[in-house]
């Protein structure tokens, strides 16, 4: 009877060491770090991962990330200095690096998400507002976001929370007057494009006017050239007549007959009213061209 109770007693006390060791014991993960709260005073922070020893049913164990954990932002409406009304959606990147702060501060990540969106919005505005539209959009955007990270930083640090980095996804003008530029710029573009056509059809009429002016010239000079190439023909045509009529009258007036000829006997074109005495045939009764004058010569003196 004796030894059943002893082997009750014994496993209950196995029992309750069992219980008070696995109280003792919690494990640190490698992407988290634990802080030890005993009776609600924090008591120490714990960053090494593996197995850690804490005072049983005394402490307690909140586990906190220590990664790099995100905060999306919200689009966020903000005026520039030249009074231009920007769309900025941002997000930042930060970690835990004082877990004790942070836990006094505000507790849980929601809470801490919650915080650094006011901060990061009052940043933006406050950052931003002190630039211009270009700046935001081309120039320095780089050199905002870092001025933006620092000062969310300096006013983060209260809450134990480090910010690595902060950046700007996308910076653009309103939809409404996105629109009103893009016409704008359109109508900007249309009156260019017609001053470029109006020059241009300047510039094509000058080109047209100066190529005619220059066309007539060229014309004028080569009519004039010409004329004055075929005086010099007919000149040249006209002494050639006069050596050979003067060497020889004769084949002057046959050589003209014969011209005449073929100027005047075109194909189906042979019809001619002259006087039977004509002396337009004459080389067709006699080459010498003599036999139509003595028959008229002789018609002369018979009607004598």
């Amino acid at each position: 009877m004796r030894a059943g109770v002893s082997g009750i007693v014994a496993l209950l006390l196995l029992l309750v060491v069992v219980v008070i060791g696995y109280s003792s014991l919690f494990t640190v993960r490698e992407t988290e770090q634990v802080l030890l709260v005993r009776l609600g005073e924090p008591v120490r922070v714990v960053t090494e991962p593996g197995l850690h020893f804490k005072a049983p049913f005394v402490d307690s164990v909140i586990s906190i990330d220590k990664r790099i954990l995100d905060l999306e932002n919200p689009s966020q409406e903000v005026i520039a200095s030249d009074q231009k009304r920007l769309v900025v959606d941002a997000f930042a990147r930060y970690r835990i690096k004082n877990a004790l702060r942070f836990y006094q501060s505000v507790g849980t990540i929601q809470a801490a998400n919650l915080q650094l969106t006011a901060l990061l919005n009052a940043s933006l505005r406050r950052v931003l507002g002190e630039a211009t539209f270009i700046q935001v959009v081309k120039d320095e955007r780089e050199a905002l976001m870092g001025r933006i990270r620092e000062q969310l930083d300096k006013e983060a640090e209260g809450y134990g929370i480090g910010v690595v980095d902060v950046r700007i996804r996308r910076a653009d003008l309103p939809d409404q007057n996105s629109q009103a530029v893009y016409q704008r710029m359109q109508t900007e573009r249309q009156r260019e494009a017609a001053e470029f056509r109006a020059q241009g059809g300047q510039k094509a009429q000058e080109i047209r006017s100066k190529a005619d002016r220059e066309a007539t010239v060229i014309v004028a000079d080569a009519n004039s050239e010409a004329e004055q190439i075929r005086g010099q023909g007919d000149g040249e045509r006209n002494r050639l007549f006069a050596d050979a009529y003067n060497k020889d009258p004769g084949f002057f007036a046959f050589y003209r007959s014969m011209s005449a000829y073929e100027t005047g006997l075109k194909h189906n074109d042979t019809r001619f009213l002259l006087r039977p005495d004509s002396d337009f045939f004459r080389f067709f009764g006699n080459p010498s061209g003599k036999a139509a004058n003595g028959a008229s010569n002789a018609q002369g003196a018979d009607s004598k």
